[in-house]
């Protein structure tokens, strides 16, 4: 009987989706249709018309191995040792010995949905038919896909440039019968993974070991789904900043369409609409119209800009990973069919291969600091938010940390304390991995993007983020119970229901560890979201 651990079971929304369109690699594919394969294991199929392309590369590298040419990758060494000429009946070996020998990430592996889509996305990448693998390697990749082998892959190692060589190597690890690999809930050795899912390991030709680890799918598939979770929750966030702006017997004149108009940013209006319509119907709020406050705070005033500018940000990281999803990103490319004077090779055929340097993560790796810049904003803006419900000085009239029996209970004062500590390690978090560079290979590969870094940290954030928006939701929601018996409007009191589901008003003192679990599932499945748009029509 082969060794097994067990590994945590999936979350529900991993679940596979029965009978879902199947994401059709080959073709153009969004980020929902990562989310789709990574998260809710939609089925994948190879675009026709994409066998054909990857057919006709692969015939390509064999007409250069059968040829006696010399290229790159195919018939070389790698990396500094690219000047070293590889002999004929080594080939094979050559690619083997190329995802052994780079297969040595560090660290906890990464989580099976993050593993999905790297391998969505590396056979995407393939499929555009300038790699040179062969259509049963790259058929291999779906299979795994489709039958739940998830290669165990350590989170750490990528440097994110000559793309992410060693998480991927441990992805062609799996596919080589090497390694190990999760099946089912259970971590096996890769080759008893692949015979119980009824596949056979792929034995490399020239050219595949490359194709398979140089890219940038690792720090592409973090980046994708951090993006989609960051995405998801600055709607939520709004949902939690109105629930607190109305506990506080805030104005909603900050969030006048007229105010969103004299400085268009779209990510603005958006936040400042999801807030009105949030809020619209308050008895809370009609019951202080004409209160002689005349100005928020800068956590309540400000949500539209500040929640709206993270939104920007993220349209722009999720426009960079789109693309990224859909390029070829490994080196050297192939063109197989080019046929000008100046596309022909040595021998005189159609067909250049082209070294460069599309494996380079810079692309994603800036996109990636920035979108993890903006995700710490939404919690250092959520944080202070809770901080004020809190705070009698500042709470108007709402007791100190929102118990009733000050002194011998201490409320909701402890989960500011959590926020805090998550805000401050986000800060640190948000540091720009893309800032640093250091020389791999010998020098050879000089200049590095620490993109993977970059998408590792963004994911961390996208979480503490996640965290204290449960956070602030747990205490405009008790909040809100000391505003009786003027009630909170249809989309507060939606989303006040939804987390009243889970957790019950805080009488006195108790162990709130379960309170802020259930509220974070909440916010991490999209739930609180949901009420709240059944009451007052979908949220941009």
């Amino acid at each position: 009987m082969p060794a097994q651990r067990s590994v945590a079971p999936a979350r529900p929304r991993d679940r596979q989706s029965a009978g879902a369109a199947p994401v059709v690699v080959g073709e153009p594919i969004t980020l929902d249709d990562v989310v789709r394969v990574a998260r809710h294991r939609a089925p994948v199929a190879l675009a026709p018309a994409a066998l054909e392309r990857v057919r006709a590369s692969r015939a390509f590298v064999e007409r250069i191995v059968a040829d006696g040419r010399t290229a790159y990758g195919i018939n070389t060494g790698f990396g500094r040792l690219a000047h070293v000429r590889i002999a004929a009946e080594d080939v094979r070996a050559l690619q083997r010995h190329l995802v052994l020998s780079h297969a040595v990430g560090v660290g906890a592996p990464l989580p099976a949905e993050v593993v999905r889509a790297m391998l969505l996305l590396r056979a995407q990448s393939l499929a555009v038919g300038h790699s040179g693998i062969r259509p049963e390697t790259l058929q291999l990749l779906l299979d795994c896909l489709d039958r739940g082998v998830h290669p165990v892959v350590p989170a750490q190692g990528s440097v994110g440039a000559s793309g992410d060589l060693a998480p991927l190597a441990h992805v062609a690890l799996t596919l080589i019968g090497e390694g190990e690999a999760e099946l089912g809930g259970a971590v096996l050795p890769a080759a008893d993974a692949l015979a119980r899912a009824g596949l056979a390991p792929a034995v490399l030709d020239a050219k595949e070991g490359l194709a398979l680890i140089n890219g940038t799918q690792a720090m592409t598939a973090l980046g994708a789904l951090a993006v989609a979770d960051g995405l998801a929750l600055a709607t939520c966030a709004d949902v939690a900043g109105a629930m607190s702006l109305e506990a506080l017997q805030g104005t909603l004149a900050a969030f006048d369409p007229r105010v969103a108009e004299l400085r268009p940013h779209p990510g603005a209006a958006a936040a400042a609409e999801n807030v009105r319509r949030l809020g619209a119907g308050s008895g809370i709020h009609a019951a202080h119209a004409d209160c002689p406050k005349v100005q928020d705070a800068y956590s309540l005033r400000c949500i539209p800009q500040v929640h709206g500018a993270t939104r920007d940000a993220l349209a722009h990281a999720a426009e960079v990973l789109e693309r990224e999803a859909n390029s070829v990103t490994d080196n050297p490319l192939l063109f197989p069919d080019d046929r000008g004077p100046d596309d022909r090779g040595p021998d005189g055929r159609a067909g250049r291969v082209l070294s460069a340097g599309n494996f380079h993560g810079q692309p994603v790796a800036l996109a990636m600091d920035y979108a993890k810049l903006a995700v710490a904003e939404l919690a250092n803006i959520s944080e202070r938010r809770t901080a004020h419900l809190l705070d009698p000085a500042v709470s108007d009239g709402l007791p100190a940390f929102l118990t009733p029996r000050q002194g011998l209970n201490s409320g909701l004062m402890i989960v500011q304390y959590t926020a805090a500590s998550l805000v401050s390690e986000n800060k640190v978090l948000a540091h720009p991995a893309s800032a640093d560079s250091i020389p791999t290979s010998a020098n050879q590969e000089d200049h590095v993007s620490m993109g993977t870094t970059s998408a590792r940290h963004a994911r961390q954030v996208v979480e503490h983020a996640q965290w204290v928006v449960a956070i602030e939701l747990l205490c405009a929601a008790q909040a809100l119970e000391f505003r009786r018996p003027l009630e909170p409007a249809p989309g507060t009191g939606a989303a006040y229901e939804a987390v009243r589901a889970v957790v019950p008003a805080l009488d006195g003192d108790r162990a709130l560890q379960a309170d802020l679990r259930a509220v974070y599932a909440l916010v991490a499945d999209g739930a609180v979201v949901r009420a709240a748009e059944a009451a007052v029509g979908v949220l941009r």
